[in-house]
């Protein structure tokens, strides 16, 4: 198994399972990737029952994948308006400082994301409304996907070192392309640890499924990584280095990933550098319409056609 990819069932916390005895889905910590700054938790939430984390040297989102939550931590309450599924709606959420208890609460039986990073100061915790989420439609032709910036610099400063955005990807396109990377402090990009977790739609392109799947690349200039994997609903890839993408989304099958990035600059980025191999890809999308399948969702739910 590659040491980048990590299939579903490998992510399993049975460290603080629900009392029926199913772990949370996801726990990916600098420690257990073995760099620095990035991490990745997704929590199941049984409905009434409330759970507490601390959250220690890290700062976080509280991201619903599934479902709505309440919020209490610093003695504020933010109620997180959620969705049926990532492929239904963009959702609400809050962000959550280093050395704070947060309770999380679901009317519902919920899962929730954690994107979170290692970072020095402490802010306060602030609520993000999904109404005020900017929806880019990027790319064209068959490279077009949306983009959910709702935790990206420029859009949303409260943070210290966390970036975090979503992406959806229609079945049959291709995003993360041209190949990018942000492992080297340059005039074009900055160094940043990257995480994808991905989702993929089944028959009905809304709800998460075993059935479907996807591709993924990552690889450096020189040859020392050159990894291409089937991606699978839940799996999650870890870039320390290198150029990353494609992601494909296999036909009948979309693809979402939310990437989390962090890393040791002072002033949060995400400013990357194509392949120049590849980076010409781009000037052929000019005057290319974008596909009619995107924006997918927006703070509404699905967008109507």
């Amino acid at each position: 198994m590659s040491k980048l990819h990590y299939p579903a069932h490998t992510l399993w916390d049975t460290s603080d399972s629900e009392p029926d005895g199913r772990p949370d889905p996801v726990l990916l910590t600098p420690e257990t990737v073995g760099w620095t700054y990035t991490g990745l938790r997704v929590l199941r939430l049984a409905a009434g029952r409330p759970r507490v984390l601390h959250t220690g040297e890290y700062e976080a989102f509280v991201l619903p994948l599934a479902g709505s939550c309440a919020v209490r931590v610093d003695g504020e309450v933010f109620e997180l308006a959620g969705r049926d599924s990532v492929f239904t709606r963009v959702t609400d959420f809050a962000y959550v400082p280093r050395d704070a208890e947060v309770e999380l609460t679901a009317a519902a039986d919920a899962e929730i994301a954690l994107p979170m990073a290692r970072c020095a100061r402490r802010l306060e915790p602030k609520y993000g409304a999904a109404e005020d989420v900017p929806v880019e439609v990027r790319g064209a032709g068959q490279s077009t996907r949306q983009v959910t910036n709702f935790g990206v610099p420029g859009v949303w400063d409260h943070a210290d070192k966390l970036n975090a955005c979503e992406l959806i990807t229609p079945d049959g396109n291709w995003s993360s392309y041209p190949p990018h990377k942000h492992d080297e402090a340059s005039e074009c990009e900055v160094v940043n640890e990257e995480i994808y977790y991905f989702r993929i739609a089944g028959r009905d392109g809304r709800t998460p499924s075993p059935e479907g799947f996807g591709l993924h690349r990552t690889y450096t200039g020189d040859g020392g990584l050159n990894e291409t994997v089937t991606v699978r609903d839940g799996d999650a890839f870890v870039i320390p280095a290198g150029y990353h993408g494609p992601c494909i989304a296999a036909p009948g099958y979309p693809m979402y990933y939310l990437n989390v990035l962090a890393g040791p600059a002072p002033d949060r980025s995400m400013a990357f550098c194509d392949d120049p191999a590849h980076g010409w890809v781009r000037d052929t999308w000019k005057g290319l319409p974008a596909d009619p399948r995107c924006p997918v969702t927006d703070h509404r739910g699905r967008v109507q056609r």
